[in-house]
């Protein structure tokens, strides 16, 4: 007998909820359905030959299409599509708007101080690589990369006087001046083969030019004296810092 009793207050329950949602949700949608007639109708009452719809308006049948599915069955001074419309407008002013904002994202901007800071470390002390002049901005105060140093560092101004005296020396010697180098071309079977060359600064003449797949010191003496035969080597002979010979 107990089990019976309790099924059927379930059953009641259940039974009351029910019914209570519906009422509830029948009243919801009649509150919406007179906000919405009360809204148009204060349109309609306007002095004007023709119904003007405002910003507010419209602001008003985007946030109720958003809360009540049957707004359309109360909607009587547009058509749907152009609420759909104003909802779409709407979304794209906001974000049109939002996209203006000026937002500083990225790295931080080096100051004009801090960058002229830079450019006299670099001029006064030419032997300073990024490290340095990184640690010493750190002891200073300064709070940046070394990446952000040593990109600023490159574009410090140089001194013309360097380049004007190696331009110089290259014009008034250019007759007793050669250069020598490497380079390497790949090949058909995925090897590397290193060409070896010697070159006259006066005329531009190739002097030396041969290709092996093994250099060695030796082969490299041997090029050169190739190269000058009979005591013709120049004062001087240009390579790259980089090569090891």
């Amino acid at each position: 007998m107990w089990p019976y009793d309790t099924d059927f207050v379930l059953c009641q329950l259940k039974s009351l909820a029910v019914l209570f949602i519906r009422v509830f949700r029948s009243r919801r949608d009649l509150l919406l359905e007179n906000l919405a007639l009360r809204q148009q109708l204060v349109v309609m009452k306007q002095r004007y030959p023709r119904p003007q719809v405002s910003t507010s308006d419209k602001l008003f049948w985007v946030i109720l299409r958003r809360l009540w599915p049957e707004w359309m069955h109360a909607l009587i001074l547009v058509q749907p599509e152009t609420v759909v419309r104003w909802h779409s407008a709407g979304f794209k002013l906001y974000w049109t708007l939002l996209s203006r904002r000026r937002v500083r994202a990225g790295r931080k901007c080096v100051s004009k101080e801090l960058r002229e800071l830079i450019f006299r470390m670099v001029a006064e002390n030419s032997t300073w690589g990024a490290p340095r002049i990184h640690g010493e901005l750190k002891m200073l105060g300064f709070d940046l990369s070394e990446r952000t140093v040593l990109r600023w560092m490159r574009r410090a101004p140089r001194n013309p006087e360097p380049t004007k005296r190696w331009a110089a020396f290259l014009s008034n010697h250019r007759e007793a001046i050669a250069a020598m180098d490497f380079f390497t071309v790949p090949t058909l079977t995925f090897g590397v083969l290193y060409c070896f060359f010697v070159i006259a600064h006066d005329r531009r003449r190739i002097l030396q030019c041969q290709v092996t797949s093994h250099p060695t010191s030796a082969w490299v003496i041997q090029q050169l004296r190739e190269a000058f035969p009979y005591d013709s080597a120049p004062a001087y002979l240009i390579s790259r810092p980089t090569v090891q010979w």
